[in-house]
């Protein structure tokens, strides 16, 4: 019986990174707003419906620390929690994201109680969620591989936002602008993590399905939003 051999790690990490194609990025929905020809209706849906997804992180992360056995990755991931959701309250990216929710039009109490959050952005949200609850630590530390995808986006959303709506400022922009840098960085640790622990040919296949499922994930919410903007 012939064996599979594992990938090297030059092509692990070649067919992890083949997928940046499927990253939302390429969503006809964010190649409008770059164009800068959403309204202000749109844009404030995508921010709340975006919220949604912001706001589950930490959940996840608390997932996937729960599962792994290993201290070092767990004292590692940690820190992922306390950047969203603040070392104190009123501090960190969840709030830095409804800073932006505020520029765009939307009360806080709308943002929070999420009554613009269209379903089929929650069904995803959720399995997401689900995912890393459910699968071994890795995998789930692999679909978060999306950050290596991240980076450029979000210069360049952060020019192209500044450049096509007047209404919105740099300060407005603070979650993407203090997260650059930052998920560059979690890309690279996140990577480097991945290929260390899939180290047998299923292990690797795995690994690359669930930075697909992750792709599908957002490319959903992007979808559901783009139809929720359509109905209103």
């Amino acid at each position: 019986m012939s064996t599979v051999h594992p990938m090297s790690p030059a092509e692990f990490t070649g067919a992890l990174r083949s997928l940046a194609r499927r990253y939302w990025g390429s969503h006809p929905f964010h190649q409008r707003m770059h164009a800068g020809e959403l309204t202000e209706h749109e844009l404030k849906l995508w921010a709340a419906n975006r919220w949604y997804y912001q706001c589950v992180l930490p959940r996840k992360d608390a997932a996937i620390i729960s599962n792994c056995p290993i201290p070092e990755i767990r004292r590692i991931w940690l820190d992922r929690i306390v950047y969203h959701d603040g070392a104190v309250e009123g501090e960190g990216g969840a709030e830095r994201w409804l800073r932006l929710c505020a520029a765009v039009g939307l009360e806080r109490t709308e943002v929070l109680d999420e009554r613009h959050v269209a379903p089929g952005v929650r069904f995803a949200v959720d399995a997401y969620v689900t995912f890393a609850r459910t699968k071994p630590w890795v995998e789930a530390v692999a679909s978060g591989l999306t950050e290596m995808f991240a980076g450029h986006l979000m210069q360049q959303r952060v020019a192209d936002v500044l450049a096509n709506y007047s209404w919105i400022s740099r300060a407005d922009l603070a979650y993407f602008t203090n997260r650059i840098d930052k998920v560059s960085g979690e890309g690279k640790d996140t990577l480097d993590i991945v290929v260390r622990h899939c180290v047998t040919r299923e292990q690797q296949e795995k690994a690359v399905s669930a930075l697909s499922f992750k792709c599908d994930v957002l490319w959903s919410m992007l979808d559901a939003i783009e139809r929720a903007a359509a109905k209103e």
